[in-house]
C-alpha cells in the first residue's frame, strides 16, 4: 500500500505530492510502466531475472474479478511477445528464475465505485524467485498487476515469441492515482460498435490505468440498447437489428469492465439529441424529421447537427418513457453514476412546436421548460440511489438552463467541454464536482474535417481550414496537447478538489470500428498518465519531452496486445534517443 506520507500529501493537493513524493519516479530506466507511477525504485546496477515456465501469481480466495485477474495476468506474462526497439541494459541475474507473485489485499470486498483505493506496493526481489504485491483492495491489486506485466520482456531468440522472457529485478514501487475518475467516452448513438470493439477498448483502458468507461449509449441518429420497459425505443430507433445492445451484452460488458476495475456510466441523453425517440413516441419528440438547419443560418438551427427532435417536456408521454428509461438503465448498469445528458438543447426544436410555443407566448421560458423537466428527472435518478451527471450546458448555456435548486451539488456532477479552465472554474466556484473533457484538449475526433455534404466552406480561401482542419473545435488534438493539459489549471486548491478527473472523448461522427484504435490510442494513454501520475517532473517541469521514449514503447507494446494504436514517431527516433528533439 502507499505510506501515509503520500496519503497527507494527496489530500494536501497534487502539486505538493507531485514535488515530494515523485522523484525517484522521474529516472529514467531501461524498461519503463505506463503511465508513469508514483514512485519507482530499479536497484542499481539494473538487473533481470528470467520467468519460470511454471509462473504462478498467488491471489487470495474471496474476490472472483480479483481471481480473473491474477490468472489472466499469469497467461499475459507467460505469452509476452514485446521486444524493446532499445535493448534494455541490464544485468541478467544468474540462479533462480522468478517463480511466483503473491498478492495481499486488505479489503477483498471493497466494492467498484468511485473514489475506491487504487493504491499498491509492488516488490520483485533483486535475485528472483518472488515478488510481492500489496494493496487495501483488489481494484488497487490490478493496477499493481498491470505494472508488473509492464516489467517483462523477451530477449534474444530471434524469432517473434521467442527467446528468454525477462522480467527487471530489484524493483520497488509505491504508486496511487492523483485523481479518481480516469476516463474514455464512447459514442455509439452516432455508430454502432459491436461488442467486441468495445471489450477491446475496455481492456487496453485498464492497462493504462483508465477506470471508467462512460457509454454515451444514445443519440439523435439511433438508440440501440434494448431496454426491457420500452422495447419500441430499439425497436424503432437503431439502425438495424444487427445494431442493438442487448440485456446479455450489457451484462457481458459490465462482468468484462468489473474483472478489469473499470466501471462502466451509462449515458442516456435527454432532453436535447433525443431523435431517434420519435419513431417509438412521436408525441413526445419536438420537431423529429425537420431539416436542422432551415435557410442555411446558424442562428435558426433546429439541432446542433443533422437529426432533429427534442424531447417535450409538456408531454405526459415524455415522463412516462423517461422514468422507464432511467430505471431500467439503473437496474442493467451498477454503478453510482447516472449520466443524465442535458448538453445542447436547441431553442430553434421547441419554438418550433406549437404546443411549447403557445406555452411560451403565454408567458412561459425555455428556461423553465428544462427546468420542468431536471426537475422531475433528477430526483428519479438520486431515487435510485445513483449521482446524477450533466454536461456543463444544463448550468452554464447562455440561452437554456436550469438553476442551481434543480440540480443540487451534493447530487450532482458537471462534466465540462467548452471554454477550457474558464468553464471548469465556473463549476468549482458553484460548488460542484467537475469532470473535465474540454474540447480543446481532450476531444479526440477533432481536426478530421466535417460530415456535411453540400458546404462550401471547404472552397473560400478565407475560410479557417489551416487552423481548424475543417472542424469546429480543430485542430486535431495531438498526444502532446493531450499530455500537457493540466486539469485544475487556475484553480485554488480548494476548488481543485472539486475537479475529480477527466475523460478524454470520441465521438463518432466519422469514426467506426475500422479506425476507433488509432483514433484513441495512444492519446488517451496520454491523459492517463497525465491523471495518474502527473505531467510534470520532481523540478516542476512538464516532461513531454521525457514521455516521448517512453510512450513510443508503450504503444509498442499496445499493439502487441491486440491494440492498433498508431505511431508518434519513427523507428529511427527511438534509437536515436534526443535526435528527433526541437531542442537539444
Amino acid at each position: 500500500m502507499a505510506t501515509l506520507l503520500l496519503r497527507l500529501l494527496f489530500l494536501l493537493g497534487w502539486p505538493a505530492m507531485l514535488l515530494m513524493a515523485r522523484a525517484a519516479a522521474d529516472a529514467s530506466f531501461p524498461v519503463n510502466v505506463w503511465p508513469k507511477p508514483t514512485s519507482m525504485s530499479w536497484a542499481e546496477p539494473h538487473a533481470a531475472v528470467p520467468v519460470s515456465a511454471s509462473f504462478r501469481i498467488f491471489a487470495p480466495s474471496g474476490n472472483p474479478y480479483l481471481a480473473s485477474a491474477a490468472e489472466r495476468y499469469a497467461k499475459l506474462l507467460l505469452t509476452e511477445r514485446y521486444r524493446p526497439v532499445v535493448r534494455p541494459a541490464v544485468n541478467v541475474t544468474a540462479g533462480g528464475a522468478l517463480a511466483r507473485l503473491t498478492l495481499a489485499v486488505s479489503d477483498l470486498a471493497a466494492p467498484l465505485q468511485h473514489g475506491v483505493d487504487e493504491s499498491y506496493t509492488l516488490e520483485v526481489h533483486p535475485t528472483g524467485g518472488a515478488a510481492t504485491l500489496t494493496a487495501a483492495t483488489a481494484w488497487g491489486a490490478m493496477r499493481g498487476l498491470e505494472t508488473f506485466s509492464q516489467l517483462a520482456w523477451r530477449a534474444g531468440g530471434g524469432g517473434r515469441g521467442r527467446g528468454m522472457l525477462l522480467v527487471a529485478a530489484g524493483v520497488r514501487v509505491e504508486d496511487m492515482p492523483l485523481y479518481p475518475h480516469r476516463g474514455l467516452m464512447l459514442d455509439t448513438g452516432r455508430t454502432y460498435f459491436p461488442v467486441a470493439d468495445i471489450l477491446r477498448t475496455i481492456d487496453a483502458m485498464a492497462a493504462n490505468k483508465m477506470n471508467v468507461f462512460h457509454w454515451h449509449i444514445t443519440d439523435s441518429q439511433s438508440f440501440p440498447i434494448e431496454l426491457p420497459s420500452e422495447p419500441q425505443l430499439a425497436e424503432k430507433g437503431a439502425y438495424g437489428e444487427d445494431m442493438r445492445y442487448t440485456v446479455k451484452d450489457v451484462k457481458h460488458i459490465v462482468e468484462f469492465a468489473m474483472s478489469r476495475g473499470v466501471r462502466v456510466v451509462p449515458e442516456i441523453d435527454s432532453p436535447g439529441h433525443t431523435a431517434s425517440w420519435a419513431g417509438a413516441y412521436p408525441e413526445a419528440v419536438s420537431c423529429a424529421g425537420k431539416f436542422w438547419l432551415p435557410g442555411g443560418d446558424w442562428n435558426d438551427r433546429l439541432a446542433a447537427e443533422p437529426g432533429t427532435g427534442q424531447l417535450n417536456p409538456l408531454s405526459p408521454k415524455t415522463y412516462e418513457v423517461i422514468t422507464n428509461v432511467v430505471n431500467d438503465l439503473t437496474t442493467l448498469f451498477p454503478d453510482g453514476f447516472y449520466h443524465a445528458g442535458a448538453d445542447e438543447i436547441t431553442p430553434g426544436c421547441w419554438h418550433a412546436d406549437p404546443t411549447i410555443q403557445a406555452d411560451v407566448d403565454s408567458g412561459a421560458t425555455l428556461s423553465g421548460l428544462l427546468e420542468r423537466y431536471v426537475s422531475t428527472v433528477h430526483p428519479l435518478v438520486v431515487s435510485r440511489n445513483r449521482t446524477a451527471v450533466y454536461w456543463e450546458d444544463v448550468l452554464l448555456d447562455a440561452a437554456v438552463n436550469v438553476s442551481a435548486a434543480a440540480i443540487p451539488p451534493a447530487t450532482t456532477i458537471l462534466q465540462t467541454w467548452n471554454n477550457g479552465p474558464n468553464n471548469t472554474k465556473l463549476i468549482v466556484q458553484a460548488g460542484y464536482r467537475a469532470i473535465v473533457s474540454s474540447a480543446s484538449f481532450y476531444y479526440l475526433d477533432c481536426g478530421h474535417g466535417d460530415f456535411l455534404g453540400n458546404d462550401s466552406t471547404y472552397d473560400d480561401p478565407n475560410s479557417d481550414f489551416d487552423t481548424k482542419g475543417g472542424s469546429w473545435c480543430g485542430p486535431y488534438k495531438t498526444w502532446q496537447r493531450v499530455y500537457d493539459y493540466d486539469i485544475a489549471y487556475g484553480l485554488t486548491a480548494e476548488e481543485a478538489r472539486l475537479v475529480i478527473g477527466g475523460e478524454v472523448a470520441m465521438w463518432t461522427e466519422q469514426v467506426d470500428a475500422t479506425v476507433l484504435d488509432g483514433r484513441v490510442w495512444p492519446r488517451a494513454s496520454a491523459m492517463a498518465e497525465a491523471l495518474w501520475s502527473g505531467n510534470r517532473d520532481a523540478a516542476g517541469r512538464k516532461r513531454y519531452a521525457e514521455a516521448t521514449d517512453r510512450l513510443t514503447d508503450w504503444r509498442n507494446r499496445m499493439v502487441g496486445r491486440g491494440v492498433r494504436a498508431e505511431p508518434i514517431q519513427p523507428l529511427w527516433c527511438r534509437t536515436r534517443p534526443g535526435m528527433c528533439n526541437a531542442v537539444q
